[in-house]
């Protein structure tokens, strides 16, 4: 059996330097307009996956660790599919005695707009190992209208 040490960076005066930037970027409240890489797509911002599956559109969206039935509220308006959801604080956490708390605790949300003619009452939301998996079914394109020419008659 192997032994796993952390190791921490070498601290020289760049590494220290570079460590200072990125905790001070960090601490920034207006660092999510600016897209850093490392906050992508954001803490507050549900991640999805998005694709088209035959005249489905299939969102799978990553909410580990809430209730579905009490915690995610998917609604549609003016055709945009919005998502919130919320992971609640556990009660008894301060009895455990944590080392480390690095997860995620609060609400969080995404907006995704939605193909033309989609009806709403079709969408339909399954939760499953975390996944949030939301189809929309998209209506057959309707066929292009043709031009036609209108002869005019004289009086």
């Amino acid at each position: 059996m192997s032994t796993i040490m952390r190791q921490d960076r070498e601290l020289t005066p760049f590494a220290w330097g570079e460590r200072l930037l990125d905790e001070w970027f960090r601490s920034l409240p207006m660092r999510r307009p600016f897209g850093f890489a490392w906050d992508w797509p954001g803490e507050d911002l549900i991640r999805v996956d998005e694709f088209r599956e035959g005249d489905t559109v299939v969102i799978k969206a990553e909410v580990p660790g809430i209730d579905p039935a009490e915690d995610v509220e998917i609604t549609v308006s003016d055709g945009i599919l919005n998502i919130k959801a919320e992971r609640r604080l556990e009660a008894d956490r301060e009895d455990k005695g944590y080392v480390r708390h690095e997860l995620r605790y609060g609400s969080m949300s995404r907006s995704l707009p939605l193909p033309a003619g989609v009806k709403e009452s079709d969408i339909k939301a399954t939760y499953k190992d975390g996944i949030l998996e939301i189809r929309v079914p998209v209506p057959a394109e309707p066929e292009a209208s043709k031009a036609i020419t209108i002869p005019v008659s004289t009086a």
